[in-house]
C-alpha cells in the first residue's frame, strides 16, 4: 500500500474515531451538566435543623391536602388547603409593612367581621409567588382563589384565608390553584399536616412544627402548629407565615386576646436580616371540638402558657433555618432603663452586619457589639454595662475585663448555640430576642433567588 493511500485511511479512521467521541460524550456532557445544575439548585439542609418533623397530634376538626400546581416549582407541591369544622373561631395578626400583599389586606377585612358561631372555615397558600405589590390584579387573585375554595366547601367566600408567599411584583397565576380546588377538597384528611408544612416552603431548608397537649378542668386540649420562614425575617408581626390549630373551646375575643398578647415576645423577638415581608401572616384557629369546656380562669392560663410555648418553639425554628445559618444567637439584656430601650438594644446587636459577621467567622469580637450598643439610640453608660459571652465576662467598667482570654471567647464561638448578654447597669428592664449569624450563603441564596 502506498505511504499517501496509508496517510488518508489513517486520517479517515481518526475522522470516524473523533465522530464516535463525539456521539458518546455529547449526551454524557449534557448528562453532567443537568446533575450539575440540579446539585446547585439544591438546598442544604440547616445545620441547625432538629432531626426530624415532629409527631403532630391530630386536631379534631380540622383537615388538610397539598398538591402540585406549579406556580414557580415543579415536581413539588405547592399549594395547601385547609379546612376548619363549623363552629371555629379564627384570629390573626399580621404585617405592618405599608406595602402588605392583597391576601394580608383581605384576610385582615375578613377577620373584622361578625361572624356566626356555626360556620367553618378554610385557609389555603400557596407558595412560589407571593401576590404583592400587584395593584388590581393581586385582588382579583385572591377574590378568585377564595372564591372558588368557598364554593367548592359550601361556605361563604368570608371564611376562606388566603396566603401567599414567594416572588414580590409578579401576578399570581391564580388559575393553576382554582383548577386544583377539586383534588384538594378531595385529598382532604386529618393527618396531612407535614405535607401541607411543605407545600407553603420557599427558600425554607425544613418543614417547622411544633404542638403541645394541655390537661385542663373537664379534658385535654391539643394546640400543633407549621410555619414557614428562612428569610425576609424581621420583628413587625408574624415574620413569616404561621398557622395554630387547636380543638379548644374559646371565644374569638379571648383567642385574639392571648394571640396577640404573646407575638411580642415570639415572633416579634426574632431576625434573620432585619428586612419585613409583605406577606407575613399568622393564623390561629380553635375548633372547639376538645370535649373539655370553654377556657376560663386557670384553665385558660394554662392554655396561654403553652400556646406560647408553640409559638416560641416555632419561632425559634425559624431563625435555626436563616438563610445560610451556621449558628443560633440568643441576645439577651437586662438592667436597661426602659423596655423600648431594652428592645432597641437587642435588635441593634441583633441586627447589626459587623456582629453577625463576627458570629460566622467564630470570631469574638465583642467590640462590634459595643458598637452596636452605641448606635441604639438607647440610654447606655460605658462604664455601667457588662458583656458576656455565655458564662464568659468578656467586659465591664468600661473596658475589657482583666482576666479575660481571647482564646475562651473563640473557644466559645465555636458552638452551634450562643448567647450574647448584655447588662445595662441602669434599671429593671429586659429583653431576649434570637438571630442568627450571616454567611456567604445567604448572599448566594438571594442573588439567586429569581433565577
Amino acid at each position: 500500500m502506498a505511504k499517501k493511500e496509508l496517510k488518508a485511511k489513517v486520517k479517515a479512521l481518526k475522522a470516524k474515531l473523533k465522530a464516535v467521541a463525539t456521539a458518546v460524550e455529547a449526551p454524557l456532557v449534557e448528562a453532567a451538566a443537568e446533575i450539575v445544575a440540579k446539585v446547585k439548585k439544591a438546598k442544604p439542609i440547616s445545620p441547625l435543623a432538629p432531626a426530624s418533623f415532629p409527631a403532630l397530634p391530630l386536631i379534631a376538626g380540622v383537615e388538610f391536602a397539598a398538591v402540585e400546581a406549579g406556580i414557580k416549582y415543579q415536581n413539588r407541591k405547592d399549594v395547601m388547603l385547609v379546612r376548619l369544622a363549623p363552629g371555629t373561631a379564627m384570629a390573626g395578626v399580621f404585617t405592618r409593612s405599608t406595602t402588605r400583599s392583597a391576601c394580608v389586606r383581605d384576610c385582615q377585612a375578613k377577620l373584622a367581621l361578625k361572624a356566626p358561631a356555626d360556620l367553618g372555615a378554610a385557609i389555603i397558600v400557596n407558595s412560589g409567588n407571593s401576590n404583592a405589590f400587584t395593584g388590581k390584579v393581586g385582588d382579583e387573585a385572591v377574590s378568585a382563589v377564595t372564591n372558588g375554595v368557598a364554593e367548592a366547601l359550601g361556605i361563604p367566600a368570608t371564611r376562606v384565608f388566603s396566603s401567599s408567599t414567594g416572588v414580590i411584583g409578579e401576578p399570581l397565576p391564580y388559575a393553576k390553584i382554582t383548577n386544583k380546588t377539586a383534588e384538594l377538597v378531595a385529598e382532604l384528611r386529618e393527618d396531612a399536616i407535614e405535607m401541607a408544612a411543605h407545600a407553603m416552603m420557599t427558600t425554607d431548608t425544613f418543614p417547622k412544627g411544633a404542638a403541645a397537649t394541655v390537661e385542663v378542668d373537664g379534658g385535654t386540649v391539643q394546640i400543633a402548629g407549621i410555619a414557614k420562614g428562612s428569610g425576609m425575617i424581621a420583628p413587625d408581626m408574624a415574620t413569616m407565615l404561621v398557622y395554630i390549630f387547636t380543638d379548644a373551646k374559646i371565644s374569638p375575643l379571648n383567642l385574639q386576646k392571648l394571640l396577640s398578647r404573646n407575638t411580642d415576645s415570639t415572633f416579634n423577638a426574632i431576625t434573620v436580616d432585619s428586612d419585613t415581608s409583605t406577606s407575613d401572616t399568622l393564623l390561629l384557629a380553635a375548633t372547639g371540638k376538645s370535649v373539655a369546656p370553654e377556657l376560663k380562669g386557670a384553665s385558660l392560663k394554662a392554655f396561654e402558657t403553652a400556646l406560647r410555648g408553640v409559638m416560641m418553639d416555632l419561632a425559634h425554628q425559624v431563625i435555626r433555618d436563616g438563610e445560610g445559618a451556621t449558628k443560633f444567637v440568643e441576645v439577651r439584656i437586662s438592667g436597661a432603663a426602659s423596655q423600648s430601650d431594652a428592645h432597641k438594644l437587642a435588635m441593634a446587636i441583633a441586627n447589626s452586619p459587623l456582629v453577625k459577621t463576627a458570629i460566622a467567622g467564630q470570631d469574638p469580637n465583642w467590640g462590634r457589639i459595643v458598637a452596636a450598643i452605641g448606635k441604639a439610640g438607647a440610654e447606655a453608660d460605658r462604664d455601667k454595662l457588662s458583656i458576656k459571652f455565655g458564662d464568659i465576662l468578656v467586659a465591664e467598667n468600661g473596658w475589657r475585663n482583666p482576666v479575660y482570654r481571647e482564646e475562651d471567647g473563640a473557644a466559645y464561638m465555636l458552638q452551634s448555640d450562643l448567647v450574647i448578654a448584655v447588662d445595662m447597669g441602669l434599671g429593671k428592664f429586659k429583653r431576649s430576642v434570637w438571630t442568627c449569624d450571616l454567611t456567604n450563603r445567604y448572599i448566594e441564596i438571594n442573588a439567586d433567588y429569581r433565577s
